[in-house]
């Protein structure tokens, strides 16, 4: 990992990627590439004569065409329509009408570390001054984000702050994700044509419908093949991400917050930051994936141990809160294998349905009248962590706290905001109101020495006004809602915090910085989980997707699956149980507990190695696995969606692994056992396997077992002489 400097061109490398920066001239610095490594001497001969990276741009440089400009538009990461660029704009702002197209000169570089820029540039016309902070991380990830101060001496009224990544002409294809509630992470494709492909959320939180990734490659590019620039806003509120191809050669992707009218006023010396802004390159899917899987891993606090074996108790009891039930539960949890028991929504005052009680986080004396003292001891006493859900950013009408303080909830002055699952938003921009709150969630984490946290937030944010006037709150409660964990893990640094948001509503890179898991779908119909936890990796290593085993007949779809499907598919992830376990025969819990042991002892590889995909021709056939990073071991389950049109099977090829190595490939316990419309074995479905190269795996594969649709097997894959 190197970085070059000659003149103010600046070559940063890391991992694979190459970024090179043109900071030459007083105007911001523009990207000339973005994507694979360049070498030592990208310049060729010219990098030992002193002049570096010149040639790189002055191959850059565009010719002069008829009816543009007679100088070249130089697009920076945050491109000025004073400069010439009329797409869309990276500073949208006024002060009261004027300074609304700023020119801004750069007055200092500065390398903060290595790989790092950092720019600071003034437009004293306009009483702006900008920071932009720039690198490229030891994955090959590249952040950038920026800060706005108004130097001037009336307000400045901010619109939108956007910073942008440049992509070649050949990535002619894009991808992004949408979805709903219980269906979340769904992909669509289609072509990077001529003008802007705007992805724009305004939700309040990240939504389940949100682009998540939003990437540009070159035709047909798959999960191992083809060169792909993905790009993520880590932000928990409202944001846009888009794709912009103009008829001048240029093509970028952009994003930053979406800001409501009004919602961001500078007063002077006000500043005002962006989230990051993430690029991730890689040759396929899997290695741009890989990228922010490795940056997620490198963090200071990032989930290092063993991720326990959840059971939370909502789809087994719902609001029927008992603690005869729930210790049964426990009991049952603790025998197949559970490491943490997740008490869930119910248990606070006036909770016996979804109308009533959110604000009133006090246990509720008439169903639990010790406290949840003897529910915990009882956890406790069996060996598991105890876990509690809440939602503290939502209040219902029907609530105490509301009939004390109804000015607390975001609103329009003079209205309320239309309903949703019977509740409202708290205005956590209100210090009194994040005063209580915090106050309540130390209280309850103190007085039961609370392990995990189910944080949920099941509304979308709508009319969010705040205040007497009713002035746009949005970005005030997303940063309210961040300085609320970060105070809450201040004071109770060994507690785990999940984001849970109507399912996988509120999964972004924001939150991840303040959490240890999402829960990835309120759908565990393993089918559609398939689909789900496939997409959400985009961004998402396994260990910080939750991913449980649900009961037989999905409580969200109404199909039924068998154990070994549903058990195959949480085994890829944070796994865990939703299901009421004192319901399940006792082989259901013993081939259960043979799913979890092999959880147990699969996830230092699950959680640690490379997720890879198989770009397999029959789209009723997915290949999915988890390679060691030392490339020694690799487990990849055969998933049967549908019935397919060709039968037998046929190969599948299983990536990943060390090309001049050789594995001996065999099925894997407990998920070796396969049914299907078959008159004979398959030869080598044996405990002995089959031994082959990694370069044969990878190109030929083996035959895959012919199975019934919505079923899986697992294979494993070790590498011999060692």
């Amino acid at each position: 990992m190197t970085t070059d400097r000659s003149s103010d061109l600046l070559h940063f490398r890391a991992a694979g990627t190459s970024l090179v920066l043109d900071c030459t001239g007083p105007r911001l610095p523009r990207i000339l590439h973005w994507g694979a490594d360049l070498g030592d001497r990208p310049g060729g001969a010219e990098d030992s004569g002193g002049d570096g990276l010149a040639a790189l741009a002055r191959v850059s440089l565009a010719q002069l065409v008829t009816s543009v400009p007679d100088v070249p538009v130089p697009v920076s990461v945050l491109p000025e329509q004073s400069a010439g660029w009329l797409g869309t704009p990276g500073l949208s702002g006024h002060r009261e009408g004027t300074g609304f197209s700023p020119a801004f000169t750069v007055r200092e570089l500065h390398a903060p570390g290595p790989r790092c820029l950092t720019v600071t540039a003034t437009d004293d016309p306009s009483g702006l001054a900008l920071r932009i902070d720039l690198e490229l991380t030891s994955s090959g990830l590249v952040r950038q984000r920026a800060a706005l101060t108004n130097q001037g001496e009336r307000p400045y009224t901010l619109d939108a702050l956007l910073l942008t990544l440049p992509v070649p002409a050949h990535a002619t294809e894009l991808l992004d994700l949408t979805g709903r509630h219980l269906r979340e992470r769904s992909p669509q494709r289609h072509e990077f044509t001529l003008g802007t492909h705007l992805r724009e959320n305004r939700r309040g939180r990240t939504g389940a419908d949100a682009a998540l990734v939003h990437a540009a490659g070159e035709r047909g590019f798959g999960f191992r093949d083809g060169e792909v620039w993905g790009l993520h806003v880590a932000w928990s509120g409202n944001h846009r991400t888009f794709a912009e191809r103009t008829n001048s050669g240029v093509s970028l992707l952009g994003g930053g917050e979406l800001l409501l009218p009004g919602e961001v006023r500078l007063e002077p010396g006000a500043t005002y930051d962006t989230p990051w802004l993430l690029g991730s390159y890689g040759r396929g899917l899997d290695a741009m994936a890989a990228r922010f899987h490795t940056f997620l891993r490198d963090r200071p606090h990032h989930p290092k141990g063993p991720r326990p074996v959840t059971l939370n108790t909502w789809e087994a009891v719902y609001f029927q809160q008992d603690l005869g039930k729930l210790t049964a539960l426990a009991d049952a949890a603790a025998e197949v294998g559970a490491e943490r028991f997740v008490l869930d929504d119910g248990w606070f005052r006036g909770r016996r349905d979804d109308r009533a009680g959110l604000g009133d986080w006090y246990v509720d004396p008439q169903v639990w009248p010790a406290g949840l003292h003897p529910l915990v001891s009882h956890v406790r006493s069996l060996g598991l962590q105890f876990g509690l859900w809440v939602e503290p950013e939502m209040i219902n009408l029907d609530s105490d706290l509301a009939r004390a303080h109804p000015d607390w909830i975001l609103s329009v002055a003079g209205r309320l905001p239309p309903e949703a699952r019977h509740q409202h938003v708290l205005d956590l921009g209100r210090p009194d109101a994040y005063a209580y709150v915090l106050e309540r969630l130390d209280a309850l984490v103190t007085e039961y020495a609370v392990d995990y946290l189910k944080w949920d937030h099941n509304r979308d944010l709508i009319d969010a006004g705040s205040g007497p006037y009713g002035v746009g709150g949005v970005h005030a409660q997303t940063a309210a809602v961040y300085a609320l964990l970060d105070e809450v893990r201040r004071r109770h640094p060994e507690l785990e915090i999940e984001s849970c948001s109507s399912g996988g509503a509120r999964v972004d890179l924001g939150i991840l910085d303040r959490t240890d898991r999402v829960w990835t779908s309120d759908c565990i119909d393993a089918l559609e989980r398939q689909q789900i936890q496939c997409w959400t990796g985009l961004l998402l290593p396994p260990e910080l997707m939750g991913a449980h085993v649900g009961a037989p007949t999905s409580h969200t779809t109404g199909r039924t699956h068998g154990l070994d499907f549903r058990a195959g598919t949480a085994l890829f992830g944070h796994m865990g149980i939703e299901w009421d376990l004192t319901r399940a025969t006792a082989g259901e819990r013993r081939r259960l507990a043979e799913w979890i042991a092999a959880h147990k002892r699969l996830r230092p590889l699950l959680h640690s190695g490379s997720v890879v995909h198989a770009d397999h021709p029959d789209p009723a056939l997915l290949v999915h696995g988890v390679v060691a990073p030392d490339r020694s071991r690799a487990v990849y389950a055969l998933v049967q969606t549908a019935t397919s049109v060709q039968a037998p099977a046929g190969r599948v090829r299983l990536p990943g692994l060390a090309e001049d190595a050789h594995y001996r490939v065999a099925p894997l316990a407990p998920g070796d056992e396969f049914h299907g419309p078959t008159t004979s074995g398959l030869p080598w479905w044996t405990p002995e396997g089959v031994e082959l190269s990694g370069r044969a795996l990878a190109v030929l594969g083996v035959q895959a077992p012919t199975l019934h649709p919505e079923s899986l097997v697992l294979v494993e894959a070790r590498r011999l002489g060692r």
